[in-house]
């Protein structure tokens, strides 16, 4: 393949993930052939992806990927939820009542959200993006200037070109964020989740299942077959202690909080552990670079919308690149990148105060807050309007919502 130098007037992404894939993805479609799109990361070098984790696809993102022609190809792969239950109990108590259920569709037919293996996403993407144009380097951004004219972007293999947008997909650590000298405010939590795939006897019928319990939330989220998904949140000693068991003790202390409504549980991976914290970038911009996804924000899991967060920036940033190119204008000039901050800042605070909220009520065993919660999921559970508002808050679909997650092309 031919590398570019000097002069691209396109994009450069730094991060191939699932944030970065999909958004090279968007504007190749909406930007057409003749506006480079370039997209570095080293672990193009190893394909099929490996990555054994599973995210929640919610509607309005699920139409996203509809819009990008890849979910006809990972469908056969995705598990509808089509119910949620959540409960609030203490670990060894002998009952889990449920305090509030969900129907799972945003509309008839439409369920409002689905699980996804990321393997599956990220190959079909690779795959999508590769047939329609996007240059995938197996590379990194070493470096990079910007000025009025553009950014100067420094691959690690020396090579050197100049582009008009650098997008920075590069995950929570984000090399690309801290060159740029943006600072990020949060916090840690006193929490790890340990995330890992098994098998059960009985078919969830995919629902899902929230269990608070007084070291955090317990989900089990339905995959494809007789297989889920946990993410599950302990403190990051008792984390720590719990992956390093043998396999039967691990076993031992799963079922504990699993329970045995699914039957016989079969381990199907390494468990993996993940510190838990709330960051947000003060600026998701700088002089022709925007920060998306976990490179601009990282919340809780407690609501399963971190993935979700970074392709609402997605969708967000490609549409107005977009339309800045269509009226011939600078699409990597500070108004235009100005313009996707503010869409998305909103929206960002707002999911990270209501997912800090939740883990504060929720990860404790008070008696008096516990009581005080419960009556208030019960509530809730009998205000079928006021369910139905959370579910399509949760689907992605209330507030200014970009053209892609309404599934309308660029």
């Amino acid at each position: 393949m031919t590398k570019p130098q000097g002069i691209v007037q396109g994009i450069v992404i730094g991060g191939g993930g699932l944030t970065g894939l999909s958004l090279a993805l968007a504007l190749r479609q909406g930007l057409g052939p003749d506006i480079p799109v370039i997209v570095a990361d080293p672990a193009f070098a190893v394909r099929p992806s490996r990555d054994q984790r599973a995210s929640a696809i919610v509607a309005a993102c699920r139409r996203l990927f509809e819009t990008l022609g890849v979910w006809s190809e990972v469908a056969p792969d995705a598990q509808p939820i089509l119910d949620m239950v959540v409960t609030d109990s203490r670990l060894h108590d002998a009952t889990r009542p449920a305090f509030l259920t969900f129907a799972g569709e945003v509309a008839g037919g439409e369920p409002f959200a689905h699980m996804v293996e990321n393997r599956h996403l990220i190959d079909a993407l690779t795959n999508h993006a590769e047939a329609s144009g996007v240059e995938l380097r197996s590379d990194t951004v070493a470096t990079y200037k910007a000025n009025d004219n553009g950014v100067q972007v420094a691959f690690g293999s020396g090579d050197t070109i100049t582009a008009r947008l650098l997008a920075a997909a590069d995950g929570a650590r984000s090399k690309l964020r801290q060159r740029a000298g943006i600072a990020t405010h949060g916090w840690d939590y006193d929490q790890a989740a340990i995330v890992v795939t098994v098998g059960h006897e009985r078919d969830h019928e995919g629902r899902a299942e929230e269990h608070f319990l007084p070291a955090g939330p317990f989900a089990i989220l339905p995959l494809t077959g007789k297989r889920s998904s946990l993410v599950w949140t302990e403190q990051p000693r008792e984390a720590a202690r719990i992956v390093a068991l043998g396999a039967e003790d691990f076993k031992t202390e799963l079922e504990t909080r699993f329970g045995l409504h699914l039957g016989e549980l079969e381990v199907l991976d390494k468990p993996r552990t993940f510190p838990l914290g709330y960051f947000v970038a003060r600026s998701f911009i700088a002089d022709r670079l925007a920060l998306v996804g976990d490179a601009a924000h990282v919340i809780h899991p407690i609501a399963g919308q971190g993935l979700n967060m970074g392709l609402k920036d997605v969708a967000a940033l490609a549409e107005v690149v977009v339309d800045a190119a269509r009226l011939g204008t600078d699409f990597g000039a500070a108004d235009v990148l100005e313009h996707y901050q503010r869409w998305r800042r909103f929206d960002t605070m707002a999911m990270g105060l209501a997912t800090n909220v939740l883990n504060g009520m929720f990860s404790n065993d008070f008696a008096p807050l516990r009581a005080v919660r419960d009556i208030g999921l019960g509530l809730v559970d009998r205000m079928p309007p006021l369910k139905g508002a959370f579910i399509r808050q949760a689907a992605g679909l209330t507030g200014e919502v970009p053209r892609l997650l309404r599934g309308e092309a660029l």
